[in-house]
């Protein structure tokens, strides 16, 4: 069987935020053990000009609804970005993967090669479905769990690879 633009996305994006899940569930069992608020950590940066892991977590967010969205054709789901908490940041992430399993394979169908246009910032960018999610989608999306990963590693919260990567 060939691979789809579904399985290169909903069951990637699926497959990561659960491990993001697992990733906060373990921040949270840090901060608890170790006697630090857990808004220490959701507000934690690697760099004073880098945004904390709120943002990382709801960008991840954003970037897999977006990314379904845009190469099928449909409507993400709007999230006001108010998460403050462990708590809130967990309910961010399961609403997200609740939304992708609801978009069907079929909607998938010719998404390689969907022309669309998106605004980043003040600039107008024109992509095709494959080449979007390849070289931007799934990039950014990894971007910023990666970087949820490091800010919780930095943090002293005792994650590795496995905690990463998860079973496939």
């Amino acid at each position: 069987m060939a691979l789809t633009m579904y399985d290169a996305s909903v069951t990637v994006f699926l497959h990561n935020l659960k491990q993001l899940s697992h990733l906060l569930d373990k921040g949270l069992a840090h901060a608890k053990a170790s006697g630090i608020d857990p808004s220490t950590l959701v507000n934690a940066k690697l760099a004073e000009d880098m945004r904390p892991l709120s943002f990382q977590i709801q960008s991840a967010s954003d970037a897999a609804k977006l990314a379904v969205a845009r190469v099928t054709g449909t409507k993400a789901p709007s999230f006001e970005d108010t998460e403050t908490t462990f708590e809130e940041l967990q309910a961010r992430i399961a609403k997200t993967r609740d939304w992708l399993q609801t978009v069907p394979r079929e909607a998938f169908d010719g998404a390689e090669e969907r022309a669309f246009t998106m605004k980043a910032g003040p600039t107008e960018l024109a992509f095709v479905g494959q080449t979007y999610l390849l070289h931007f989608a799934l990039p950014n999306f990894f971007f910023h769990v990666t970087t949820a990963y490091a800010i919780l590693r930095h943090n002293g919260v005792s994650i590795g690879k496995r905690d990463y990567l998860g079973r496939a």
